[in-house]
């Protein structure tokens, strides 16, 4: 990958200049001088997807200036790099292949000279005979019972992907009952103990190192409930599966070696619900699904290599991104699945953005001069409509919008979708066109009344709509790999690294010096008075208790 600092290069500098210009502009004006602009700023994917990006502050001199600045940053030549294996996580000192894992091609792919294809499909095919195993029932737990409830124990990425994709495609589930048990808060492991019997459960641990503190101490605590009502190590096998790259202490742990799913290097924890992590996905939807799921996501990894870039989804809604984050400094970007079953979607990229892209060191080992990942967040259907739409309709902030909405529901009952598409619809439009106070007089109200002044909406909010055929396994997979692809080409272009979480990594240091504090109170104490005063309230209050 190149080097190249953004803000040095022409288009950039071009880009403030026509942002002087474009401050002044309201999104209806836009529309009032193009009257194709839906078809000038949308385009369609493999017929089950339409990306309209017209409610934005763009014209097509920004588009031009934007593409300018993906040609200067040499975006192409990292998204070939990516896809051939070089390593470009170079803080770790990995390539970067989560697209490898659903390459549906006979196209090797190679690592130190060695097709890493041959690889995953053999862990593809073991995934698919175990899954086939428990779903039919020839997997029997340690009484002979079939197994009914699948508890996945993980965190981060381990936890987050599986978790968002099985809420998401719950239409597709089979008769599995999936739990997720990530918070080291002691709550959410009972919680789920509840709703389970041992003797017809199947845990996944799910820890690429087999290491992870949050993971390691949840799967403890169930392994000491296990083994306490049947001791026999060949019972403990016959219901813990692990997926690490760390085979030893898998085994050490307990379980049977067969019974390990591999993780490799070069596989993200965000970015790793394709492979063997996604393993409570094939449970709850099957393998067919699971497949169908890495196909979508391989077709937008293929329009990603090869569309141009005007064309390009993935690289123009990074570029878009990059418009509002940088240049009329927005700071926040928000994703509104119009979908239940996608309740998670935002959560979800709210770790795949700001986990990759919040870094304040460029790949030159300079500090930044300039914003680099959004603040991400979001929430499903009308329920914000009746939250915090507000600030966004009226608010001092400018917040991006991303509305995502399946044309064809899954529960259509009654009028339920038509009212859904028309809330989808009405708020994209309200957002982009406002209601201002001089349109309350045609509307019959009186422009005396003092207080018409705070109903008005000045609108210009920006906002992408992808609206989708339907929410299936395929056009899921497509969807999260047109927002893993965004993410990937706005650290190319921020010149920043993607793929490392250095920041999470002292937070883990951080706590295990305090959990050593915790544990031998009379250890001396080193922190700062704030941490130190903290602890010593902790200890009355533990005390007190008693």
């Amino acid at each position: 990958m190149k080097n190249i600092n953004p803000t040095e290069t022409k288009s950039w500098k071009k880009l403030q200049e026509h942002f002087k210009d474009m401050k002044k502009v309201h999104i209806k004006e836009l529309f009032f001088d193009d009257k194709n602009r839906f078809n000038n700023f949308s385009t369609i994917f493999n017929n089950k997807m339409v990306v309209d990006f017209s409610k934005n502050l763009i014209t097509n001199y920004t588009i031009k200036l934007l593409l300018n600045l993906a040609k200067e940053t040499f975006v192409s030549n990292a998204i070939e790099e990516m896809f051939s294996g070089k390593i470009i996580n170079l803080t770790e000192n990995r390539a970067v292949l989560h697209t490898a894992l659903r390459n549906r091609s006979s196209k090797p792919i190679y690592i130190n000279q060695k097709n890493i294809m041959l690889e995953i499909n053999k862990n593809l095919e073991k995934m698919k005979i175990f899954s086939k195993k428990v779903i039919s029932g020839e997997w029997k737990g340690y009484t002979g019972k079939i197994i009914t409830d699948i508890v996945n124990i993980g965190i981060g990425g381990s936890h987050l992907g599986p978790e968002m994709v099985t809420e998401a495609l719950k239409p597709y589930k089979n008769k599995l009952n999936i739990h997720f048990i990530s918070n080291i808060d002691g709550t959410h492991v009972t919680e789920v103990f509840k709703k389970i019997n041992l003797e017809q459960t199947l845990f996944i641990i799910s820890s690429k190192t087999f290491l992870t503190q949050e993971t390691m101490t949840n799967a403890n605590t169930i392994k000491k409930w296990f083994m306490t009502s049947t001791p026999k190590k060949i019972n403990f096998q016959k219901h813990f599966i692990a997926v690490s790259m760390n085979i030893k202490l898998a085994v050490d742990f307990g379980i049977h070696k067969n019974n390990i799913f591999p993780v490799w290097s070069w596989v993200g924890g965000r970015y790793s619900l394709w492979s063997s992590v996604g393993l409570p996905i094939m449970l709850s939807i099957g393998y067919k699904n699971f497949v169908n799921l890495l196909k979508g996501a391989y077709d937008m990894d293929q329009h990603f290599l090869k569309t141009k870039f005007n064309k390009n989804i993935p690289v123009l809604l990074a570029l878009i991104g990059i418009w509002y984050n940088n240049f009329f400094k927005s700071e926040t970007e928000a994703i509104f699945p119009y979908d239940q079953y996608m309740h998670k979607f935002s959560l979800y990229f709210q770790q795949g953005n700001m986990e990759s892209n919040g870094k304040s060191i460029d790949r030159n080992k300079k500090l930044v001069k300039w914003k680099t990942g959004p603040i991400v967040w979001g929430e499903s259907g009308t329920n914000g409509q009746h939250s915090f739409y507000q600030l966004i309709h009226q608010g001092t902030r400018l917040i991006p919008c991303d509305f995502i909405i399946p044309a064809i529901s899954h529960n259509s009952i009654n009028d339920h979708h038509i009212k859904l598409i028309s809330h989808f619809l009405g708020q994209t439009y309200a957002l982009a066109f406002g209601d201002d106070s001089n349109n309350f007089s045609k509307k019959g109200t009186n422009l005396n009344d003092s207080f018409h002044i705070f109903k008005n909406c000045v609108g210009n909010k920006p906002t992408n709509s992808i609206l989708i055929k339907k929410i299936t396994p395929s056009t899921l997979g497509s969807l999260i790999a047109l927002y893993e692809h965004k993410i990937f080409v706005q650290g190319i272009i921020l010149n920043i690294f993607s793929f490392d979480q250095w920041g999470v990594e002292l937070g883990k240091d951080s706590s295990k010096k305090i959990l050593q504090q915790l544990l031998d109170i009379k250890r001396k104490n080193s922190f700062d008075s704030s941490t130190s005063g903290l602890i010593k309230f902790y200890e009355f209050f533990k005390k007190s208790n008693k």
